[in-house]
């Protein structure tokens, strides 16, 4: 099977169907049994054969062998395929040497990132070799072990040339992981378009502030939100950016065991979630006139302001006929009430859940039910 292949159904965007690539895991993977290979046998294979996590088999090529006396070392190009990566096009470098002591063990070198805070897959000090890749790197390393009778185990160093550079272009800097890139994977397979690298990092995000003892959960969808944290007296620090992925954001907080979220963002992203939605990218959906004009109507404007309500671009235009109509007040109220609803039914019986609401315009203009509290709990003030 090649990497093109998603194996989970194919993936289209604009009608056209987008090429899967392999993971930095499944690089690391194949090139040490490449290397291991070499090191027992004297020759390196052109390809190898690698099954992913996901139970799917690629077969990939080996490129830049070395070897000498006691250590072999090749490398695997990553393949972001029609994903945007940046990592895409690095070699993933292994070098392998042998042991005498049954034992296998897996480091990074060059361009592998170091994890510098508690709350990562790794633990403080370790290479950012997550615990899936690593699995697959010692599989692969003992299978060839195994088939050439050799029992004394391996030495094997990760390294990804210019992944240092790279990894100025991840999250990886603001999640203490320095000098490099995370070498990651769950499937092995990189859908193209995917979510799971956004919701990993918000889960890793997460993690860490938890690790560090915090009890309260602060959510920014975006820029805006960040924006608006020193009006609230919060701390930029804490804040972890959810995207449009505020459901997921949730799901992870509370299972990593939060006591209270608190979400804080623009009414143009918020508003969505009093229509019920949890995930705000424009492609799940719109609605957001839709969802204020509602308001407005039980709020008590008539047929004439619901129709300029319809007609607005922005949330600011649809906020300034709301004034017009010196119904702001309570049409705002009716917004974060219907936000606070679908927001407590999302999360956990227990955890306190609120949401801060800004306009770029008029700056803050609604809380919901709990958020002044939780608000004083994470800051000492209002």
């Amino acid at each position: 099977m090649s990497a093109e292949d998603c194996g989970g159904g194919d993936v289209y965007s604009g009608g056209r169907r987008l090429r899967c690539g392999h993971t930095t895991g499944t690089c690391a993977a194949a090139a040490t049994k490449a290397a291991i290979t070499a090191l027992l046998s004297g020759t390196f294979p052109s390809e190898t054969g690698i099954v992913t996590p996901g139970g799917k088999e690629l077969t990939l090529r080996i490129e830049s062998p070395r070897m000498d006396h006691d250590a072999a070392q090749c490398a695997v190009r990553k393949d972001g395929g029609d994903d945007i990566d940046a990592t895409d096009g690095l070699l993933v470098f292994s070098e392998v040497r042998r042991r005498d002591d049954g034992a296998f063990r897996i480091d990074g070198g060059e361009g592998v990132g170091r994890v510098t805070r508690k709350g990562l897959d790794q633990p403080v000090g370790a290479a950012a070799i997550n615990s899936v890749p690593r699995m697959m790197i010692d599989a692969a390393a003992r299978e060839v072990c195994e088939r050439f009778g050799h029992t004394g185990g391996a030495d094997v160093v990760i390294s990804i040339p210019g992944g240092r550079e790279a990894a100025e272009r991840t999250f990886n800097p603001r999640l203490g992981i320095v000098n490099g890139i995370s070498v990651l994977g769950t499937s092995g397979i990189v859908e193209p378009m995917s979510n799971r690298a956004i919701t990993e990092t918000i889960r890793a995000e997460l993690s860490i502030r938890r690790a560090e003892g915090e009890r309260n959960a602060l959510l920014v969808p975006g820029n805006y939100g960040m924006s608006y944290l020193s009006d609230l007296g919060l701390d930029r620090e804490s804040a972890v950016m959810c995207s449009n992925f505020i459901g997921e954001a949730l799901d992870i907080a509370c299972e990593l065991g939060f006591g209270s979220i608190l979400i804080v963002g623009n009414l143009g992203k918020l508003v969505k979630v009093a229509g019920g939605m949890m995930n705000t990218h424009s492609r799940n959906g719109d609605c957001r006139m839709e969802i204020m004009t509602a308001a407005a109507i039980r709020s008590g404007c008539d047929m004439q302001t619901a129709e300029r309500i319809l007609d607005c671009v922005t949330t600011d235009d649809a906020l300034s006929v709301l004034e017009s109509a010196g119904i702001t007040d309570r049409t705002v109220k009716v917004l974060t009430d219907r936000m606070d609803f679908y927001l407590r039914n999302r999360v956990s019986a227990g955890t306190g859940i609120g949401a801060a609401v800004f306009s770029s315009v008029y700056g803050r203009i609604g809380l919901t039910e709990n958020a002044e509290r939780i608000i004083t709990d994470m800051s000492g003030r209002i």
